[in-house]
């Protein structure tokens, strides 16, 4: 297979073709790499520096997913979010514009923002998410595949409120190291799980945020079962969340039931012409469906 070597990161291939085995192992190599070239421009010391110059947040992300934030927002919570590409579907938007995306999520009732920011294989920025962050008066999380203490400091340092952390890209040990790493930083974390495996490791490591992701990061397959199946196992006060291939209201009705409170949703988002406006319609949808289903109950 061949590979193109990104501008500016020597030695560093390129997005590989969809037969790539695992995908997961591919990113995180590739992330590995992007931190090491980083830490080189930017020592550890001196990128220390400047997140402590940053205001730490106050656990606004956990609050807002709970139902407790600052801003009242319609339920269900939606973690709405930026991204320019993805390895499934390609571009998603080649006139992408983080800031005016974000604001709009802001406007239609979003809990949060999610700007993903990793370069290589979806075109993400750490400027992406400092610009959001500097636009939105909501909470934004760094969505990353995050896999060092560096990472956690320049999402510090951009004004991030929470990250990312990925537990099959990660061993326990690291899992948790990390996950206690950013609360000292005063980031929320939200921890991502695809088994019942991976569920019982971030309750180890001290999760308090928990996302169920339905997409298959080694294969990309989705599966929104998975959601379904992981929602008993939550353990009680969990805050939980469901992220990928949530279509329409139904999804998300129908696992609010089960207990989730939250929703990560992109791609369905970005396909759009106004992000904003069709984050307000689902949101609506939402309303009115339960609404129509009250109305029945009591007659």
């Amino acid at each position: 297979m061949s590979t193109t070597l990104l501008p500016g990161l020597p030695g560093l291939p390129g997005p590989p073709g969809p037969a790539t085995a695992d995908l997961l192992a591919t990113i995180v190599a590739a992330t590995r790499r992007i931190v090491e070239v980083r830490e080189q421009r930017e020592p550890l010391s001196a990128l220390a520096a400047r997140a402590e110059r940053r205001e730490a947040p106050t656990e606004r992300f956990r609050a807002a997913l709970a139902g407790n934030g600052l801003q009242p927002v319609p339920v269900p919570r939606i973690i709405a979010e930026c991204k320019r590409r993805s390895p499934s579907r390609g571009v998603l938007r080649p006139d992408y514009e983080p800031v005016a995306i974000a604001t709009g999520y802001e406007k239609a009732g979003a809990a949060a923002i999610s700007v993903v920011t990793e370069p290589t294989f979806f075109d993400g920025a750490l400027e992406h998410l400092q610009a959001v962050g500097d636009a939105v008066g909501i909470p934004v999380l760094r969505k990353d595949f995050v896999v060092s203490e560096y990472q956690l400091l320049e999402a510090r340092a951009a004004g991030a409120d929470a990250v990312l952390l990925i537990v099959a890209a990660l061993d326990p040990q690291a899992l948790a190291a990390l996950h206690a790493r950013a609360l000292a930083l005063g980031l929320d974390v939200l921890v991502e799980v695809h088994s019942a495996d991976e569920l019982s490791v971030a309750i180890d490591a001290g999760a308090r945020i928990i996302g169920a992701n339905n997409r298959n990061l080694r294969t990309l397959e989705v599966d929104v079962s998975v959601s379904e199946t992981l929602a008993a196992r939550m353990p009680r006060g969990m805050v939980t969340v469901s992220e990928s291939g949530l279509k329409d209201a139904a999804d998300l009705i129908r696992l609010r039931q089960l207990g989730y409170g939250a929703f990560l949703i992109g791609e369905r988002f970005m396909r759009e012409e106004d992000p904003g406006a069709e984050l307000k319609a689902l949101l609506q949808c939402c309303f009115t469906t339960e609404d129509t289903k009250d109305t029945k109950v009591k007659t």
